[in-house]
């Protein structure tokens, strides 16, 4: 039993996957110091004068439950799009450039995909003999 689980540990994909998810943490909450100390300021120096951020005040002023703030969905927005290209070019990228070397193909494009005349599922395999949902037989393609 623990055999089992030892080597299932020491796969290399379960350690790569291991080390992705720690590094993607400790860049999340670098990125997310750099969003708040960084852009979240200039997004409210943007509205101007002394505004908490960049929104409107739906009810009572100073009432921040009734505050719509567009500037931290915005930071958060560029939290996400930089916190996702950190993970793509040190994570994924490395990755696949490691697979390849193996000879194995990571994150590559979907197969070429038809349409089930019969209830018009849209993504089976061009070369599917059959529909996966209707079980209608499927028309030969060429």
């Amino acid at each position: 039993m623990f055999r089992g689980f030892k080597n299932f540990l020491m796969r290399g994909d379960v350690i790569v996957v291991a080390v992705g998810l720690v590094t993607a943490l400790a860049f999340s909450t670098l990125i997310k110091a750099f969003t708040d100390s960084v852009i979240n300021p200039i997004i409210a120096r943007l509205q101007g004068g002394k505004a908490v951020g960049l929104g409107w005040q739906l009810g009572q002023e100073g009432n921040n439950a009734t505050y719509i703030n567009i500037g931290s969905f915005i930071g958060a927005l560029i939290y996400f799009i930089i916190f996702m290209a950190v993970i793509y070019f040190l994570i994924v990228m490395p990755y696949k450039y490691t697979q390849a070397r193996r000879g194995a193909e990571v994150f590559g494009e979907p197969g070429p995909v038809k349409t089930c005349p019969e209830c018009l599922a849209e993504d089976l395999p061009e070369a599917a003999r059959k529909c996966r949902y209707c079980g209608s037989d499927q028309p030969r393609v060429e």
